[in-house]
């Protein structure tokens, strides 16, 4: 039994069951997601709008490269969390999906077919020789009628529909300040900043030197099109949430 509860001899693959009915190599896949970059999703009645603070290793790097945010089709888009070649693995398996589905049907594939899609995907790698992936996936969409929507796809294969969540490092504290926000009553403008002010408000001081915030937005200021926020804009959110949390810091 205390063998059975560490995972030695029952985390060598995905399809092996502990004897009290643990898969480790799946817990393991979601603690790279945990151990990874923050990423935060916020969901409203104007728009979707997702961000992750990202280590920069070395200056020498080209900007933004490795992007964790991708467009999947004009009004999907999807932002990764974790290992990052899974990741880009990931993300091309659901461009391709959401191809298909256009090719076959002539219309574009909803969020939440695709967040399915996705999902059996991630799924089918738990039950085999294959390691399971060490992503977590958020997909985002938007529409006048519904407003923004948002899913999670995790390592297990388990998709659920969120109105806002955190991944990563600093999960909890990000989720503890997502809970204080009212959500539909901020504008697309806003949540940016706010998803700025929360990524930069968890950064651990001093170890998280060279970082910069990565972010993507859908929602009625895009016209229902998911893109990658510019630079600009970000560096300006960015700006505006430091600013406010020293005017905080000020007043106590």
């Amino acid at each position: 039994s205390e063998m059975s509860s560490i995972g030695t001899g029952y985390d060598l693959a995905a399809a092996t069951f502990s004897p009290d009915g643990r898969i480790f190599q799946i817990e393991y896949a979601q603690k790279a997601v945990d151990n990874g970059n923050t990423m935060v999703a916020l969901c409203g009645k104007h728009g979707v709008v997702t961000a992750i603070d990202k280590i920069v290793a070395s200056k020498c790097y080209v900007e933004n490269a490795n992007p964790r945010m991708a467009t999947l089709n004009d009004e999907v888009g999807g932002a990764f969390a974790g290992v990052y070649p899974d990741c880009r693995a990931l993300k091309d398996y659901a461009v391709r999906e959401a191809q298909k589905y256009l090719k076959e049907y002539r219309e574009p594939i909803s969020v939440k077919k695709l967040a399915n899609a996705v999902a059996e995907y991630v799924h089918i790698f738990t039950l085999g020789i294959s390691r399971p992936f060490g992503v977590s996936a958020f997909l985002s969409a938007w529409d006048e009628k519904k407003g923004g929507s948002l899913y999670l796809i995790e390592p297990s294969g388990l998709s659920y529909e969120y109105r806002a969540w955190a991944t990563g490092k600093h999960r909890q504290a990000a989720k503890a300040e997502i809970e204080k926000l009212k959500l539909d009553d901020l504008s697309l403008e806003d949540m940016v900043k706010e998803a700025a002010r929360i990524v930069v408000a968890i950064r651990e001081e001093g170890k998280d030197k060279e970082v910069h915030i990565e972010m993507g937005w859908v929602g009625d200021k895009t016209g229902g099109k998911h893109e990658s926020i510019p630079r600009p804009t970000v560096q300006a959110a960015e700006q505006w949430a430091k600013t406010k949390m020293e005017e905080e810091d000020m007043e106590d």
